[in-house]
C-alpha cells in the first residue's frame, strides 16, 4: 500500500504534489500528544484562549488568497468560491473567539444549599473532513471545539488535504500551542477509523456519505462516544405558481450546480406547480446554458470540474440512464468535467430522483397543490435543506414547517450561515453544527451541589 497520495488538479487531471499519508502508529502518537496538550489548553484563561483564536483568524485572513489558490488547484473550486471558503474559516474563528468567555453555567434553586452547573470540555475531538468543502467544514468543527477548551485532531479527505495542512501550519504561526490542533492526512480506514476506536478521542465529527456515517456511529457506540454526523441530501426547490418565476428560474442553477453539484445541500430536485411548469422550464434553459463553466483558475468561472475520474464516471452513469432535456457546456480537456444537466421526470421512483447524484444534475417534476409538493419533498430518506419560492408568506411558513429538513429558505437558497445552526433530519445527519450553541456540543454539562 502506498505511503503517499498524489494530489491531482481536477481541472487538468495533472499531479499537483505528493502528500505523505499518516500511519496508524503516527495517528496514535498524535492522539496521545493531543491528549497531553489538553490539560494545559483547557486551563488557558478564557480571555487568552479567545485572543489566540482571534490571532489565528487574523493569520488566516492574511493568507486568504494563498489558501484560495490552493483550493482552486486541489479541489477544482472556482476562485470566487475558494476565496469565500477561506474567509469562512476566518469568520468562524472570529465568531467562536467570543465563546470562551461566554460558556455560561447556571445557578439552580435547591433546598439546603447552592446548585451550579459547568460546561467542561470533552478532551480530544476527532474531526473528519470531506473533499467537497475542505476548508469551511474544517473550520466549522475546529473553531467551536477549540473555543470550548478541547484539543483537535483533524483528518482531511485523502483527495483534498492541502488547505487543511496549511491551516495547521497557520495555527502554529498564530501562537496556538503545539498539539492543540493536529492535521493528519491519511486514509479513512486508517486515521478516521482510529478516531473512532481510540479511547482518548472523546468525540468524532464526521461529514460525508450516509453509508460511512452509519459505520462511524456504530463504531462510536462501542465506547458510548459522542458523535456529530453531517451526511447526504436530496433536497427540493419548491416553486409555486404565484412566485416570481423568472427570479426562481434564474437562481435555480446556483442552488444545485455550485461546486459542480458536489454539495449535500444541493437542491437537486426542483418541484414546480403544474400551471407554471412550462414557463419555468423555458426560463431555466437559458439560465443553465448560460452558466460559465470554465477552468476554475479563470476568475469568471461559475462552475468547475468534478473532484475525480471516479466521481465523473459515477455522475455520467446516472445521465446514461435518462434523457437530458438540456445542458450547458464544459471547456473539455483532460479534467473531470460534466456539463450542468437538466432532466424531467414524473416518476418519484426514478433513481435520478431518489439518489444523491453529487454532480451537476437536477431533476424537475411538476406538482398539483401544496399538499402534493410537501408529499413529494418528504418522500426521501434524506432531510438536509430546501427552498420554497412563493409570494404568499403564510404558505412559505406553512411549507417550511411541513418539509422534513433541517435548513429551509423561502425565496432564497441560503443554507449555511456560521451564526445559525446547521444539520439534517432523518438520514442526513445527527446533531447540529454552527450557530451560537455549537461550542456546547463539545462539552459535558456538570452539576455541582454545595450544601450550606
Amino acid at each position: 500500500m502506498s505511503t503517499v497520495h498524489t494530489v491531482l488538479n481536477p481541472a487538468t487531471a495533472r499531479p499537483v504534489i505528493d502528500v505523505p499519508l499518516t500511519t496508524l502508529e503516527q495517528a496514535d502518537v498524535a492522539i496521545e500528544r493531543a491528549h497531553d496538550a489538553f490539560t494545559s489548553w483547557r486551563a488557558v484563561a478564557p480571555g487568552e484562549r479567545a485572543a489566540l483564536l482571534r490571532r489565528f483568524a487574523a493569520v488566516v485572513d492574511a493568507h486568504v488568497d494563498e489558501l484560495a489558490e490552493l483550493e482552486v488547484r486541489n479541489a477544482g473550486h472556482t476562485w470566487g468560491n475558494a476565496r469565500w471558503e477561506a474567509g469562512n474559516v476566518r469568520d468562524c474563528l472570529n465568531y467562536y473567539a467570543g465563546a470562551p468567555e461566554r460558556l455560561f453555567g447556571r445557578q439552580i434553586p435547591v433546598a439546603g444549599g447552592t446548585d451550579v452547573t459547568f460546561h467542561e470540555p470533552l478532551g480530544v475531538v476527532g474531526i473528519i473532513v470531506p473533499w467537497n468543502f475542505p476548508m469551511p467544514i474544517a473550520g466549522w468543527g475546529l473553531a467551536p471545539a477549540l473555543a470550548a477548551g478541547n484539543t483537535v485532531v483533524l483528518k482531511p479527505a485523502e483527495l483534498t488535504p492541502l488547505t487543511a495542512i496549511r491551516l495547521g501550519e497557520l495555527a502554529l504561526e498564530a501562537g496556538l500551542p503545539e498539539h492543540v490542533l493536529t492535521v493528519l492526512p491519511g486514509r479513512g480506514a486508517v486515521v478516521g477509523e482510529r478516531f473512532v476506536t481510540h479511547p482518548l478521542v472523546r468525540k468524532v465529527c464526521f461529514t460525508g456519505s450516509t453509508a460511512v456515517g452509519k459505520q462511524i456511529m456504530a463504531g462510536c457506540a462501542e465506547q458510548v462516544k459522542r458523535v456529530t454526523l453531517e451526511l447526504g441530501g436530496k433536497s427540493s426547490n419548491i416553486v409555486f405558481a404565484d412566485a416570481d418565476i423568472a427570479a426562481a428560474a434564474a437562481s435555480a442553477p446556483y442552488a444545485v450546480f455550485d461546486n459542480a453539484g458536489q454539495d449535500c445541500c444541493a437542491r437537486s430536485r426542483i418541484l414546480v406547480e403544474r400551471s407554471a411548469y412550462d414557463e419555468f422550464l423555458s426560463r431555466l434553459e437559458p439560465a443553465v446554458t448560460g452558466l460559465r463553466v470554465l477552468d476554475p483558475s479563470d476568475e469568471d468561472s461559475e462552475m468547475g470540474p468534478l473532484i475525480s475520474a471516479h466521481q465523473q464516471r459515477t455522475v455520467q452513469g446516472y445521465l446514461e440512464e435518462v434523457e437530458v432535456a438540456f445542458a450547458g457546456t464544459t471547456p473539455g480537456g483532460d479534467g473531470f468535467w460534466v456539463p450542468p444537466s437538466v432532466v424531467t421526470t414524473e416518476d418519484p421512483s426514478a433513481r435520478i430522483w431518489r439518489e444523491e447524484v453529487f454532480g451537476p444534475v437536477v431533476a424537475v417534476m411538476p406538482f398539483d397543490d401544496e399538499a402534493h409538493a410537501v408529499e413529494l419533498a418528504n418522500d426521501t430518506e434524506y432531510g438536509l435543506s430546501g427552498s420554497i419560492y412563493t409570494a404568499d408568506l403564510g404558505r412559505g411558513l406553512r411549507v417550511a414547517r411541513a418539509v422534513e429538513a433541517g435548513n429551509l429558505s423561502v425565496n432564497s437558497h441560503a443554507s449555511v450561515r456560521y451564526w445559525t445552526p446547521f444539520g439534517g433530519y432523518k438520514q442526513s445527519g445527527l446533531g447540529r453544527e454552527l450557530g451560537p450553541d455549537a461550542p456546547m456540543a463539545f462539552t459535558e454539562e456538570k452539576n455541582v451541589f454545595i450544601a450550606h
